[in-house]
């Protein structure tokens, strides 16, 4: 109780500026929740393990298999192993751009409404400073115009004004830039995922279609045309001789 009695203090002695500031941290903190969900269930999947998997599938020849795996999530790298496995060609660049054009689509939404983190952390920065001067200018104006006796209690008023609002702007500013790099950090380790599934997924079934394409030396007749061609002439001209 104790605590809240003084926090509901420590807001009203800020003034009118500490509510617009509490404004701006209920908007960010929409924004850290809604980004959390979307971003953690996207990194919670384990995209180099399913790489692996489907990589042995390929290697396999067990397309199918290969499929299955990929549309079982709906992260950023199972989108582009989807749209990869679904191209039907082996030619590496095609498929490679396959991927390309997925992780476009995949990738972007993750990183949506990110920058507005570090714009409303300046914001309530900003909105502190605002909130100091008008609380420092509000002391000093009082001071030369209060009665002496009241003097003391306006100066008092206008300091704690400026200071309340220098402190909560920085308490939101801190945390959300903090949060802001750590949610940035997660969406560029997906994206070095999905390079990773695109790049080896890609060279997996090209390299699987060549080595489907590819005939063994040992049943290729390299030299055994020319020579009974060779033998015939021969056994004509030793039947000519006789």
């Amino acid at each position: 109780m104790n605590m809240l009695s003084a926090v509901a203090s420590f807001i009203k002695d800020g003034g009118g500026f500490m509510y617009v500031i509490l404004g701006v941290g209920v908007l960010i903190t929409a924004i850290v929740v809604e980004r959390f969900i979307v971003i953690g269930t996207a990194a919670a999947v384990n995209s180099r393990r399913m790489a692996d998997d489907l990589v042995r599938s390929i290697q396999r020849g067990d397309l199918s298999n290969a499929r299955n795996v990929a549309m079982h999530s709906n992260a950023p790298a199972a989108r582009v192993a989807q749209a990869i496995l679904s191209t039907g060609h082996s030619d590496l660049s095609k498929l490679q751009a396959a991927g390309d054009d997925a992780a476009t689509m995949a990738l972007p939404p993750l990183a949506r409404r990110l920058p507005h983190l570090n714009m409303l952390a300046n914001a309530a920065t900003l909105l502190g400073l605002l909130g100091t001067i008008f609380g420092l200018t509000t002391a000093f104006s009082a001071v030369g115009a209060a009665d002496p006796s009241q003097r003391s209690a306006f100066l008092a008023a206008g300091i704690s004004q400026a200071l309340n609002t220098t402190a909560l702007g920085l308490i939101i500013a801190v945390p959300t830039l903090l949060l802001h790099g750590w949610l940035a950090g997660l969406v560029e380790g997906i994206t070095e995922q999905v390079d990773d599934m695109n790049i080896r997924l890609s060279q997996a079934i090209a390299g699987a279609a060549q080595r489907a394409n590819v005939t063994p030396i040992q049943s290729r007749p390299v030299a055994t045309a020319p020579v009974q061609a060779a033998q015939t002439v021969v056994r004509r001209a030793a039947a000519g001789g006789q």
